[in-house]
């Protein structure tokens, strides 16, 4: 089975971006792998506003996953001393505690998903760990998964012009 594992984030991205970005990948379903999905500061992005507006503008499918959204704590401890190598180690280590992906009923989710989140890119994010881990246990399986970030155009261009990868 061929899957595209995409993954997205809001922020920084108007509403038509994020949706074109979406539609354009061809993706199926969004899975919200945030902590908090209702917070003010998520725009169009708050629940359950997100899930109308996803299945009137592109009729994709809505789910949350909160087995693959970090905690508060580990969250706060990034915030305060953003270090990135301990905030990793300390999710993929959740990540496994929480059986994940075994826990998970993947059974339902469609081949083209996308991980929400709220970082405007992957670099340090949590979604980029996530779909490192299902990709791993898709492949494992025998499938084929290619692994997409949707980032703005903007992005993109000074990713391109700093010579970094998406």
């Amino acid at each position: 089975m061929r899957r595209l594992l995409c993954t997205i984030g809001f922020t920084g991205k108007s509403a038509e971006e994020f949706f074109e970005l979406l539609r354009g990948a061809g993706v199926q379903s969004v899975i919200d792998v945030r902590q908090n999905r209702t917070g003010q500061l998520s725009a169009f992005a708050k629940y359950p506003d997100l899930e109308f507006f996803l299945r009137q503008i592109g009729n994709i499918g809505y789910r949350h996953e909160p087995l693959l959204a970090p905690t508060p704590e580990l969250r706060k401890s990034y915030q305060e001393d953003k270090d990135w190598a301990a905030y990793e180690k300390g999710f993929l280590k959740l990540v496994k505690q929480r059986g994940v992906p075994q826990r998970l009923d993947l059974s339902g989710w469609p081949t083209n998903v996308a991980l929400l989140c709220t970082e405007p890119g992957p670099e340090k994010c949590h979604r980029r760990l996530v779909a490192g881990v299902l990709a791993e246990h898709w492949r494992t399986a025998g499938e084929d998964v290619e692994v997409r970030h949707l980032v703005s155009s903007t992005r993109r261009r000074k990713r391109a012009q700093r010579g970094v990868g998406s």
